[in-house]
């Protein structure tokens, strides 16, 4: 697949996506890059430090803007000369600056662009695992949830070979799932009498912008949310495309993650 070793810096490493990273660069000699290993990514210094003999970059920019990007962006370039960087899909502001700031600097470079991911059910957890009701607004809304593997999977293919340098890849899962459904998978796989409750856009913006959303990400967020309910996302092919497998169904992820909705 590919020549000699290398070093691959994998930026939040102990994430759901870098997480994935990691471990399926199994040749490779990984270097991950989190708070838990010292690393910061809004220090540059932190960033130059983690870069000695670094070869290429798996990017995950943990924040809704790119201040402090283009000087951590500088320093990899210094080292590095391929980075793939994990964006998003529907093109948000941050996303589109960032990835015009990486075509800046000279580097190879593969973006992917995932719709909505299936560990953000994650954050029903609790709620599951205390009372078994999750609330939240727009419980019709649909999206193709994509399993963390599968970005994963797609990344390490960008960081291992050349045919996807200059990509920029919508990452998808292969069916669409409503939160009523998403509610009711994962009542079925733990086997729990699980129920979504509707709440109102107000509610959700209120209880949003208590828990710390800043207030034009809550916005933009809802309305994003509105629309999916009559326009989701597209279902696309690539992961099975670039990685020679079908991407992984909701179901599937949530099996995966059984032990995270029960005590």
């Amino acid at each position: 697949m590919h020549g000699e070793p290398m070093t691959i810096l994998v930026t939040g490493a102990t994430g759901s996506v870098g997480g994935q990273i990691v471990s399926q660069l199994r040749e490779e000699t990984v270097r991950p890059f989190s708070r838990t290993t010292g690393g910061d990514l809004t220090d540059v210094d932190s960033v130059r430090a983690a870069l000695t003999d670094v070869d290429k970059v798996f990017l995950v920019w943990p924040f809704f803007h790119t201040e402090g990007l283009g000087e951590v962006l500088d320093a990899i370039a210094e080292r590095a000369k391929r980075i793939v960087y994990l964006s998003s899909a529907g093109a948000p502001e941050w996303a589109r600056e960032a990835e015009e700031l990486i075509e800046q600097t000279g580097l190879e470079w593969t973006f992917l662009q995932p719709t909505g991911f299936a560990a953000n059910a994650l954050h029903w957890a609790d709620d599951i695992k205390t009372h078994g009701v999750v609330r939240t607004p727009f419980g019709d809304m649909s999206r193709p949830h994509i399993h963390e593997h599968d970005m994963a999977a797609v990344g390490v293919q960008a960081l291992l070979t050349d045919k996807h340098v200059g990509a920029r890849y919508t990452l998808s899962g292969p069916e669409l799932v409503t939160q009523f459904d998403q509610v009711k998978i994962i009542g079925e796989v733990t086997g729990k009498d699980l129920r979504l409750e509707e709440e109102t856009p107000e509610e959700a913006r209120a209880r949003m912008l208590v828990s710390g959303w800043p207030e034009p990400l809550v916005d933009s967020a809802l309305e994003a949310w509105a629309s999916m309910v009559e326009n989701p996302e597209p279902i696309v092919p690539t992961v099975e495309e670039v990685t020679g497998r079908p991407a992984k169904t909701f179901r599937e992820w949530a099996r995966d993650h059984l032990t995270d909705f029960t005590p």
